[in-house]
């Protein structure tokens, strides 16, 4: 039998783990720019004559920013190739925030920060793809989480750094540093990121690729599929009960459990140190068992979610609470992504960045509801406790795609060639 034609490989040798690093440099400056402003928020509002309610929708405005970018960019870039993709959302990062540096006024910090959310999900959609393909099929979970990898650092060293610098030098100066990340970004990408063929296949590595990229219709098709729903919406919603929790950290360390305000960011740097040992765990259980991952991602922030709500005037409970909330959200939001990567393998690109979208309503849901349940006078226990009503939603949608996907894998084996 003729052996398979094989597409010539890139012009350059990149060792995969320096491929990694480069695309977890821009999930860095994501991370950075999405979860820092929180810190920052205090000085830009007293510097614009704003008040913290006010100043607060800079966060909603970065999470507009990534619901619209995530389906408009992708599907009006349907035939772009990856890696010149991945640069121009690195320019876009770059200007929105220079934009937010340089803002005069409110009303342009909030556009600035529609216009730095816009490349967010189509950045981190796209890198997981070419990271997946830089690989061996049944890596590609480890693939995913190394990539991510970058975001969990960005909240153990780049938050924290980016706020103190922020109080010493003007918050202006942080979101100069941000857009210099992504300038380190670019350079990166362009330099040390291999080409990816047109549906994913690894130029580097000789797999073969078909013509042509799939058609915005193939990317949108993709969506209505049963299991990519499911997937997205235990996303939107079981990820809610951890934003629920986090956006209201501050005021639950210092009024439920009597601490000083300078303990609030060590308690953040504790979730990030989750988040990393998330991504560090996450990659070869997925590799072993998507299914299986992402069911002890969205059960474990359940069960850890109303043991918050219990202990909740304990510091000490709290950071352990923290720590444990970011390794199940790491395994569960890599293995959804992981997953959807899998169940549109024709057509990923749509669904990958959708998935990011679904993580921001996630957000802003979970802000939402913990918001109402403590003006309604529940207090700050209350926020965890909607979580978990939020997880257990999620867990049965994410169930459901499970079942679903394993009934479809006994047909198939059933099936008897004629």
């Amino acid at each position: 039998m003729p052996s398979v034609p094989r597409q010539p490989a890139d012009h350059r040798s990149f060792p995969v783990p320096v491929s990694y690093a480069c695309l977890a440099i821009g999930a860095f400056g994501l991370g950075l720019t999405e979860f820092a402003t929180m810190g920052l928020m205090p000085q830009f509002a007293a510097d614009l004559g704003v008040s913290i309610t006010e100043a607060g929708h800079a966060v909603s405005a970065y999470a507009l920013g990534v619901v619209v970018g995530a389906p408009l960019i992708t599907a009006l870039t349907s035939r772009v190739p990856r890696k010149p993709l991945l640069l121009a959302m690195v320019c876009l990062f770059i200007l929105g925030n220079l934009l937010v540096a340089t803002s005069p006024s409110m009303s342009m910090l909030l556009i600035a920060r529609v216009v730095s959310g816009l490349p967010h999900g189509v950045y981190l959609g796209v890198a997981g793809i070419v990271a997946a393909r830089l690989t061996r099929p049944e890596r590609s979970g480890t693939a995913v989480a190394r990539v991510m990898l970058g975001m969990t650092i960005a909240n153990i060293v780049g938050v924290p750094a980016a706020t103190v610098l922020g109080a010493q030098l003007g918050w202006r100066t942080s979101y100069f540093v941000f857009a210099a990340v992504g300038v380190v970004n670019f350079l990166a990408v362009a330099l040390f990121v291999p080409a990816v063929g047109a549906t994913g296949t690894n130029t580097a590595t000789g797999d073969p690729a078909p013509a042509q990229r799939p058609s915005t219709r193939a990317e949108l098709r993709t969506l209505a599929r049963p299991q990519v729903v499911l997937t997205l919406l235990a996303g939107s919603l079981g990820f809610g009960g951890m934003f629920a929790v986090y956006t209201y950290i501050a005021p639950t360390v210092t009024d439920l459990a009597g601490a000083a305000d300078s303990v609030v960011p060590w308690v953040l740097v504790a979730y990030g140190v989750g988040m990393t040992l998330g991504s560090l765990i996450a990659g070869p259980l997925i590799d072993k068992s998507i299914e299986r991952a992402v069911i002890i991602g969205v059960a474990g922030l359940g069960i850890v979610l109303a043991a918050f709500g219990t202990l909740a005037h304990l510091f000490p409970a709290i950071v352990v609470c923290m720590v444990l909330l970011g390794i199940g959200g790491s395994i569960f939001t890599t293995g959804l992504q992981v997953r959807l990567m899998r169940e549109t393998h024709d057509a990923p690109s749509m669904s990958a960045a959708m998935n990011q979208s679904a993580f921001n309503l996630a957000n802003a849901l979970g802000a939402f509801l913990g918001g109402v349940v403590i003006d309604a006078g529940l207090g700050y226990r209350a926020p965890a406790f909607t979580g978990v009503g939020l997880t257990a939603i999620g867990f049965c949608f994410i169930l459901a795609a499970v079942i679903g996907y394993r009934r479809r894998r006994t047909r198939a084996r059933d099936v008897v060639p004629v």
